[in-house]
């Protein structure tokens, strides 16, 4: 691992400094070439960071930050009046050169806005886009895996050219963090695997990725595809994606509460939940959302990694890790390559058609 430095706005989420400090702290531990600089109340940060006795620790940082953002501040108003904010410093410290990439559980419209004002967009990117990585099965080897879901909310209305570069990205990023993939099966979510099916938009961007011979098209996949392995990038809509996140987060959620609701009925479920333990804890450790915590904001010229803002220690950790690994693999400068690539051979494309 070559040195990586990344800025953390400390004070953002539910529960700011108890989740960002004792995983910073954690993170310095496990990677040795990591500098975090950590951003936010200095009196407040030293301080939780003496009681994790990570206040002598030589690779964390404290920047002072005199303002926060609050998870319901409208984004607009956080861009406008919130310049000292520890969300805005770190983003800044991104912008200055002195941290590769920022990660903040704070407020989601906010960190994209000041995030879109501050680090700019790829060149021939129109959007910015939310990714995630979702826990996938192969049904025939029983093997997990993920699949990288974008966009889950930044754009709520996509023409068919925002999701074709929302696919580019896409394919871009998994391969970076999955580099076993060198060409990652990417589709689009639909109501229907049939090409007539589905808005207009979803079935022009099909055309468009028929089309491009560096993307690995396979076509359209359903909500009930999603875990299964089908694909290893899935192209949506901000409110489609971010609707079926929230669905999946809140069956989970069902899920865990219906089987605790079962063994807690009788004694003889009780009894019961004893031998079952062993195969309950290997479940919910396979399922644990912690594990996936750590969504991107690709499109910009910059790595900004967006924590759940409800995410403990051991969640906001992992947002870190994903922060690290996009920094090692360049994610954006890749991106850009891409980019310029497919929609320069597209317009020489357009121009050879046209002089024909």
């Amino acid at each position: 691992m070559a040195k990586v430095t990344i800025a953390i706005d400390a004070m953002g989420g539910d529960h700011g400094l108890k989740s960002t400090v004792p995983a910073a702290v954690e993170a310095v531990r496990r990677y040795p070439e990591l500098t975090l600089i950590l951003v936010g109340n200095d009196k407040s940060i030293r301080r939780l960071l003496k009681r994790c006795k990570g206040d002598k620790h030589s690779r964390i940082k404290v920047h002072h930050a005199s303002e926060v953002v609050a998870m319901d501040e409208s984004p607009s108003q956080a861009l406008r009046s919130k310049k000292d904010s520890s969300m805005r410093v770190a983003i800044n410290l991104v912008k200055e050169g002195k941290a590769q990439a920022c990660v903040s559980a704070g407020n989601t419209g906010a960190l994209m806005a000041t995030s879109r004002f501050v680090l700019k967009m790829i060149p021939g990117i129109d959007r910015p886009a939310i990714i995630y990585a979702i826990p996938t099965l192969d049904k025939a080897t029983g093997k997990q895996s993920t699949v990288h879901v974008l966009d889950l909310g930044a754009n709520v209305d996509c023409n068919a050219e925002t999701l074709f570069q929302f696919g580019i990205m896409g394919s871009v990023h998994h391969g970076c963090v999955n580099p076993k993939c060198k060409r990652p099966r990417t589709a689009l979510l639909n109501i229907g695997e049939e090409e007539m099916k589905g808005l207009e938009p979803i079935r022009q961007a099909a055309k468009m990725f028929q089309e491009c011979e560096f993307i690995n098209y396979i076509g359209f996949v359903e909500g009930n595809d999603v875990f299964w392995n089908k694909a290893d990038v899935i192209v949506c809509d901000g409110f489609v994606g971010n609707v079926a996140l929230k669905t999946i987060e809140g069956t989970a959620q069902f899920f865990g509460y219906q089987v605790k609701s079962a063994f807690e009925s009788s004694w003889l479920a009780k009894i019961s939940a004893i031998f079952a333990l062993p195969v309950l804890s290997k479940i919910k450790k396979k399922l644990d959302m912690r594990r996936y915590n750590g969504a991107s904001f690709i499109g910009l010229r910059s790595i900004v990694v967006k924590s759940h803002g409800g995410a403990d220690s051991v969640a906001f950790l992992n947002a870190i890790v994903e922060a690290i690994n996009e920094v090692e693999q360049d994610v954006p400068s890749k991106i850009g390559h891409q980019v310029t690539t497919i929609l320069g051979q597209r317009d020489h494309d357009a121009n050879q058609n046209k002089n024909s």
